[in-house]
């Protein structure tokens, strides 16, 4: 139970905007995305942390630490690192991070101190990790692995032995829906080493590493590659499915003209487990660690109704080359549990819902309603008139009243059937929010809005509707001024609801901006002199006619699109069809601007 001070306790008004501002030596709360954990909560993790280390055990793997900070470089030698928000320099000058991954620095580790020993290595590690969140997205920066790592076992035994392991443990905490999705970078990588055009192939691997499938087929339409490679850059990163997919896997790169055999290593992996494991497997291309080590089979597991992972690791098989006396190429592998996710999983749904990661809902529950994040305003007429389009009766959309949730249900039946369905209501700008966080399984917003929240979302179809440009202007009356005074302070002034947008856009450009984030009314910015221009959205450019104001710079189109939470992707099927069906649809309807639209 939350327990507040009273008035009397906390001060004044000005006490307590003091604390806020960092002004009050008294220590009164968390940073941000950072918690206490008292007793009760702490012995539920000691439980599941014990339960966890017993079945890591019982395969004789034994416990290794590291420090909490390490040698930048020196990690950077096993692979990039990401996500790294805390870092500080040494005393001698060396740049020091606080570790967001423990795999790297178990390689540091067996690189400089175990050279000699007895492979395979059979290590283990329960350890917290510092990375970067989204600030207001409800996550938290610090969170416990629970880890192995499987080193000098290669091939299927390994990868058998690997994801075993995984399921011994989730079957000993009782997590009795755990699922294990498998995929591999070896036939996206290598796909793409066939590339012609190596920007295409930078682009297409950082935009599948981004989940933004909208983006990845306009960049590989537009390019000169072959057909079959276009069709195969496009479709494998979305194949899901079974045992099944592998064949088409074949096929597609069969006809891009890869002739090496890429999904070997799948089929031994589920020849290799025993019925009960293999049950729980299926598979997913689009899966790319953010780690950029792994060189063959990556999987995630899942249980408890959590959109999010409990876990996830992989193969890294080049990372201990000549680092061994005995072997020149030893293979690897890890995994890791998120101690914070098992603790979710193991909850009930209310219990996770308050807690630091993505909510379950009763929604997840087999035969729930899939729900479906719509948004009000402008786009609400085209967004009805494509969901009837894709067979959904919407009815109850069109005039909710007061009713924040509304039914609707699918008219199809079959296979391809999407069932009962419940619409959320939201802005647009909190679309985003309601899927990466668990509250909705997919949603439709405009592609700014995607770009602003930042969150980890698959970004499915391009709905067509809701167009209109990024734009930079400034009052006509007002032409060389913003030069002057960039040349007068180093900076240019800024006016925008979209911050992040806007200070992607001119760190491209090598500006210097101070953004002032506003969230009306933006042209009024440099019209009062508050600011020096604008970056804000038009679709038919009338409110900038009206107040005089001409386009200096344009930044990118933006469109609505159908978007999914990617663990919903991978463990309910109806989310894809929804997307295909959206996709068919559209290609039959055609939309007009919306004055004043806004994203």
């Amino acid at each position: 139970m939350l327990k507040y001070r009273t008035p009397a306790e906390a001060g004044s008004f000005f006490d307590m905007l003091a604390i806020v501002e960092g002004m009050d030596a008294r220590m009164t709360a968390t940073p941000w995305g950072f918690r206490d954990i008292l007793p009760e909560e702490a012995q539920a993790r000691e439980e599941i942390a014990q339960t966890v280390r017993d079945c890591f055990r019982a395969h004789h793997y034994l416990p290794v630490e590291t420090p909490l900070l390490e040698d930048k470089g020196s990690l950077e030698e096993g692979g990039r690192i990401a996500d790294t928000p805390f870092k500080l320099f040494d005393d001698d000058g060396r740049l020091l991070v606080v570790r967001p991954d423990n795999t790297l620095p178990i390689v540091r580790l067996v690189s400089t101190r175990m050279r000699s020993a007895d492979l395979p290595l059979r290590l283990r590690y329960e350890a917290p990790v510092v990375r970067e969140q989204v600030r207001g997205a409800g996550g938290s920066r610090q969170f416990t692995q629970l880890g192995f790592e499987l080193i000098g076992e290669g091939d299927a035994a390994g990868d058998v032995e690997m994801v075993s392991l995984v399921t011994s443990a989730v079957r000993a905490l009782g997590l009795a829906d755990a699922r294990v999705v498998c995929g591999s970078v070896r036939p996206f990588k290598t796909l793409l080493a066939h590339v012609s055009d190596a920007s295409l192939a930078e682009d297409a691997l950082r935009m599948v590493h981004a989940n933004d499938f909208v983006d990845l087929d306009a960049r590989v339409m537009a390019s000169s590659e072959p057909d079959a490679m276009k069709a195969a850059i496009c479709e494998l990163p979305r194949l899901v499915g079974g045992a099944s997919v592998l064949d088409r896997v074949d096929e597609l790169l069969a006809a891009a003209g890869v002739a090496d055999d890429m999904t070997c290593e799948l089929r031994a992996l589920i020849a290799g487990l025993d019925a009960q494991d293999a049950a729980l497997l299926s598979f997913d291309f689009s899966i790319m660690n953010s780690f950029d080590y792994y060189t063959g089979l990556v999987f995630k597991a899942y249980a408890g109704g959590l959109p999010d992972p409990v876990g996830s690791g992989g193969r890294y098989d080049s990372v201990f080359s000549g680092v061994f006396e005995s072997d020149d190429e030893v293979p690897a592998a890890g995994f890791a549990f998120s101690l914070e996710r098992l603790e979710s999983a193991l909850n009930t749904a209310e219990d996770a819902a308050d807690g630091d990661h993505a909510a379950v809902r009763t929604g997840n529950a087999a035969g729930a309603p899939l729900r479906i994040a719509v948004p009000k305003g402008s786009l609400k007429a085209d967004t009805l008139e494509v969901l009837e389009a894709a067979g959904i009766d919407a009815s109850e959309l069109r005039d909710p009243g007061r009713h924040l949730i509304v039914h609707g249900r699918d008219t199809r039946a079959g296979e391809d059937g999407i069932g009962d369905i419940e619409f959320i209501i939201v802005r647009p700008s909190d679309a985003p929010a309601f899927v990466g966080c668990g509250g909705a399984d997919c949603g439709i917003c405009g592609r700014d809005s995607l770009i602003e929240a930042g969150l980890n979302l698959l970004q499915l179809v391009d709905l067509g509707y809701g167009a209109c440009k990024f734009i930079e202007a400034e009052p006509s009356w007002r032409a060389g001024q913003a030069e002057r005074n960039y040349a007068r302070r180093g900076s240019l002034r800024v006016a925008t609801k979209y911050p992040r947008i806007a200070a992607a856009w001119y760190a491209s450009r090598g500006v210097v901006a101070d953004i002032v984030s506003l969230h009306g009314n933006i042209e009024l910015g440099p019209i009062v002199g508050m600011t020096d221009r604008i970056v804000d959205i038009t679709a038919t450019g009338s409110t900038l006619r009206e107040n005089d104001l001409v386009i200096t710079g344009e930044i990118m189109e933006c469109t609505a699109r159908f978007f999914v939470n990617p663990g919903a992707a991978r463990l309910d099927p109806r989310v894809r069809i929804l997307g295909e069906r959206l996709a068919a649809a559209v290609e039959h309807l055609h939309f007009e601007p919306v004055a004043g639209s806004a994203q």
